[in-house]
C-alpha cells in the first residue's frame, strides 16, 4: 500500500512539474539608449518561436532555463542570451542592448570582384567558406576536437548540435534581411510596394521565409528580386487587410 501511495505521489509531482515547465513564460524588457524600443525581434532558438517587443521594449515569450534567446533589431547590436533558472524568478528580465552606431567619414568604395582571399593566396582554392554559425556547427558535429571522436555524440544527445543548426537558419535570415536593406530603402517599400511603414520589418521576415525569393535574392538579380517582392507584397497586404477587419 505504501509503495502504491509513493508511486501516486511521484506521478502527481511529475505532472505538476511538467505543467509548470509547459507554461513557463519569461517577461522582460529591453534597455537601450533609444526612445523607440518597439519592434525588436526576440527569438527562442530552441523552440524557433518568436515575438516582437511592444512599446517601451516590453516582451513576453515562452521559454525555459537553458533556452537561448536571440535579440535582433536593425538599430541595435544583436545579442544572444542563455537563460538561467534565476532569470525566471525576476518580475522583469532586463536585456541591455547597445545602439548600432556608424561614425565613418565619407568613403569612396570600389568593387573589385577579381580580388578576394583566394586570388591573394590567403585561402586555398576550392576550400569551403564557413559563416561563424556554420563553423560552430561543423566543429560540434565532427570529431576533430576530440581524438576519441566522442564530441559529435555528446553534442547530439545534449541537443547542442540541433541548437547550432537552428542558429545557422537564424544567421541566414539575418543575412537576407541585411541584403534587402542594402538593395531597397523605406521609400521603395512604402511608395512602390504599398507596405505600411509599421509593417515593413514584418514583411521582410515574411519574404525571407520564401525559398524561391531567397534563391533569387542570392543571385543578385535585382529586377527579378523586385518582381517577386511585388507579388509577395500583394499577398502580404491581403493578410494585413484581413487582420485589420
Amino acid at each position: 500500500m505504501r509503495k502504491l501511495i509513493a508511486v501516486l505521489f511521484i506521478l502527481v509531482i511529475a505532472n505538476v512539474a511538467a505543467q509548470e515547465k509547459a507554461n513557463a513564460k519569461l517577461n522582460g524588457k529591453i534597455n537601450a539608449n533609444l526612445n523607440d524600443l518597439e519592434g525588436v525581434y526576440v527569438v527562442n532558438l530552441k523552440t524557433e518561436k518568436s515575438v516582437i517587443t511592444e512599446k517601451g521594449g516590453f516582451f513576453s515569450i515562452a521559454a525555459h532555463p537553458g533556452d537561448t534567446l536571440l535579440f535582433s533589431s536593425m538599430q541595435l547590436k544583436g545579442i544572444q542570451i542563455c537563460l538561467e533558472p534565476d532569470d525566471f524568478k525576476k518580475e522583469l528580465f532586463f536585456v541591455k542592448m547597445d545602439q548600432m552606431i556608424n561614425q565613418l567619414p565619407e568613403v569612396l568604395v570600389r568593387r573589385y570582384d577579381n580580388i578576394n582571399a583566394v586570388s591573394l593566396g590567403i585561402v586555398p582554392k576550392g576550400l569551403k567558406s564557413y559563416t561563424p554559425a556554420e563553423r560552430k556547427y561543423a566543429t560540434a558535429s565532427s570529431g576533430t576536437m576530440n581524438p576519441m571522436g566522442l564530441d559529435p555524440l555528446l553534442n547530439l544527445f545534449s541537443g547542442r548540435t540541433a541548437m547550432l543548426k537552428k542558429e545557422i537558419e537564424v544567421e541566414k535570415k539575418e543575412f537576407y534581411l541585411q541584403k534587402l536593406d542594402d538593395m531597397f530603402d523605406t521609400h521603395h517599400f512604402v511608395d512602390i510596394l504599398k507596405i505600411p511603414a509599421e509593417y515593413i520589418k514584418g514583411f521582410e521576415y515574411y519574404i525571407v521565409e520564401n525559398d524561391r525569393f531567397t534563391t533569387t535574392l542570392n543571385s543578385k538579380n535585382k529586377t527579378m528580386t523586385d518582381f517577386l517582392m511585388t507579388q509577395l507584397a500583394a499577398k502580404y497586404n491581403e493578410i494585413i487587410a484581413c487582420e485589420n477587419e
